[in-house]
């Protein structure tokens, strides 16, 4: 918003004093919503969402393990009533997750762990008689019906 820096321009007090005709006019703005600015810097709108915002902080300071959902039920009982939508997106906003975190994706986005290995066989993959090493390996198939395991063992 550009209104601030207008009134910080024609102030008084200012340096290089601009009137307000020639900076709305140099930033492409009507001097009627300016002064309607002026009368009322702050509306409505934005004070009721700053209490809303207030009372889900406090909701979320209490239980950080709360989500949107919850912290909404909670501002409800302070008095302040709001959609669950508003309360994701103030939520949103402000960063104001679960402690709990947030599912990450699953899938071919994920990332694979560190591979998993014993450190008594340090890749040394040749037995000193039977029954002595054994190595197995486990994928996971997606089908239609659900998930396949296929387990393959091998005995050194």
């Amino acid at each position: 918003m550009m209104y601030p820096l207008v009134r910080e321009l024609a102030a008084a007090a200012a340096p290089d004093r601009v009137p307000v005709a020639v900076t709305c006019r140099v930033l492409n703005l009507a001097r009627h919503p300016y002064y309607r600015w002026l009368a009322s810097p702050v509306t409505d709108t934005e004070l009721a969402e700053a209490h809303r915002a207030n009372a889900l902080f406090d909701a979320h300071r209490d239980d950080p393990e709360f989500g949107h959902r919850f912290l909404a039920d909670e501002a409800r009982a302070a008095g302040e009533a709001m959609a669950e939508r508003t309360a994701w997106k103030i939520c949103r906003d402000n960063r104001w997750w679960s402690a709990f975190g947030k599912r990450r994706g699953r899938g071919k986005s994920a990332r694979a762990g560190p591979p998993v290995h014993d450190d008594r066989v340090k890749r040394d993959f040749t037995a000193s008689g039977p029954n002595r090493l054994w190595l197995t390996d486990i994928t996971e198939h997606a089908t239609g019906e659900g998930k396949l395991y296929l387990c393959a063992v091998d005995q050194g």
